[in-house]
């Protein structure tokens, strides 16, 4: 019989099968729900259980996991072992510096030309990146990250980066530590309000494809940074398995990574998983078995977009515990993922920043994206706000 589990889960996924009251992060109870449940195989999705190893526990114990390792979620968990790793392999990026002490780093702040970008090493849940458009914005950040440690310990490091310029896309492939089978990349929208307006969240929406994103400008991301990545991984001694995601800002100059993540990212994978015509489960399987090179994975050519539905203060403060409703009343081809809710009491109510994604699929990304706000306003709860230009292209 086949089963699922999920941990911790939400309303939705209490439709698919069991929700498990435990933390990503709970490794021991992790092990032993896997273990009393008698799961086959284990698919993590956020990055932090990746970061603190949990795929290592399973592996030491023979439990079957999709994921990367600790030593290979550190091209997500440190952006400045990722910088050092592209420095070395010639993987395209940012000019830029590493600094573990504030004074230095200050002091080469003050040599820049804004807009100036810092980072924080470690993982900050998205907050951890400041675009800086002046020399006292760059050194406030600076100051917050390091001397006040408004982050904590994954402000200890920083890197500090030139701003670069063009259109940013979401390159993905799939890896098993020899090979790299690309994805069909995404785009997505950061700020929180139309336009590019307000502050940085966890993206507010995507779609995919790019329009911009020529087969030769897939051919060189595929070459130069995915399967460059993974190749360095492996000759580093941390052999990647899992999905592998670039966040890119395509220059005049070619593609430059701006960031690595060690799984999938929502809400990207979100427009990029339904265009998938192969069973993603044959496909994490062979990934764990090494033998991704002998899947034929197939993607469907329909294009795709999604649309974020927040609560009302996101990604700031804001409050939970109100109804959805019109979850019923979407056609037939508009899917809903769920994110920030739980199930109370037979109801469906919210308990996160980014509450619910509206996605479709069509011949190109102007239907999926009219098929989207054509049903986004059936979907009501306290607060709800969203973004009115996503996939909206000029």
């Amino acid at each position: 019989m086949n089963e699922l589990f999920i941990a911790p889960g939400n309303a939705g996924t209490a439709r698919l099968g069991h929700n498990l009251d435990i933390s990503p992060t709970d490794i021991d109870a992790l092990v032993k729900a896997a273990r009393q449940n008698r799961v086959d195989f284990t698919v993590v999705g956020p990055e932090a259980p990746l970061a603190a190893g949990l795929c290592d526990h399973f592996l030491i114990r023979g439990m079957p996991i999709f994921g990367a390792t600790r030593q290979a979620a550190q091209i997500e968990s440190s952006k400045a072992f990722a910088r050092d790793l592209m420095q070395r392999w010639g993987i395209p990026c940012a000019p830029g510096a590493v600094f573990s002490d504030h004074e230095q780093a200050r002091e080469y702040i003050l040599k820049q030309r804004p807009p100036i970008v810092i980072k924080a090493d470690g993982l900050a849940a998205g907050k951890g990146v400041t675009v800086a458009g002046t020399t006292g914005e760059a050194l406030a950040a600076l100051s917050s990250i390091m001397e006040k440690k408004s982050l904590g310990a994954a402000g200890d490091r920083v890197v500090i980066e030139e701003c670069l310029a063009g259109r940013e896309m979401s390159a993905f492939a799939f890896a098993d530590a020899h090979h790299a089978a690309p994805m069909p990349p995404a785009c997505d929208y950061k700020r929180a309000y139309d336009g590019g307006a307000g502050p940085n969240t966890g993206g507010m929406g995507s779609y995919s494809p790019p329009h911009f994103a020529s087969q030769e400008l897939l051919a060189e991301v595929n070459e130069t940074i995915l399967a460059a990545a993974v190749h360095a991984m492996h000759e580093d001694g941390r052999p990647y398995k899992s999905v592998l995601y670039a966040g890119l800002m395509i220059t005049a100059e070619g593609p430059r990574v701006l960031e690595f993540n060690a799984r999938f990212g929502d809400p990207e994978a979100q427009v990029i998983l339904p265009r998938l015509k192969t069973d993603l489960v044959d496909i994490m399987v062979a990934i764990f078995d090494n033998r991704l090179h002998q899947v034929d994975i197939e993607w469907s050519d329909e294009a795709c977009a999604g649309v974020v539905m927040a609560s009302g203060g996101y990604p700031d403060t804001y409050k939970t515990g109100f109804p959805i409703t019109g979850l019923d009343g979407l056609d037939s081809d508009v899917m809903v993922f769920h994110a920030g809710t739980r199930a109370d009491s037979g109801r469906t109510v919210t308990a996160g920043g980014r509450v619910l994604t509206l996605v479709a699929l069509d011949s190109d990304v102007s239907g999926a994206r009219d098929k989207v706000y054509a049903n986004i306003d059936r979907i009501k709860f306290e607060g709800c706000y969203y973004r009115k230009d996503i996939a909206k292209i000029d």
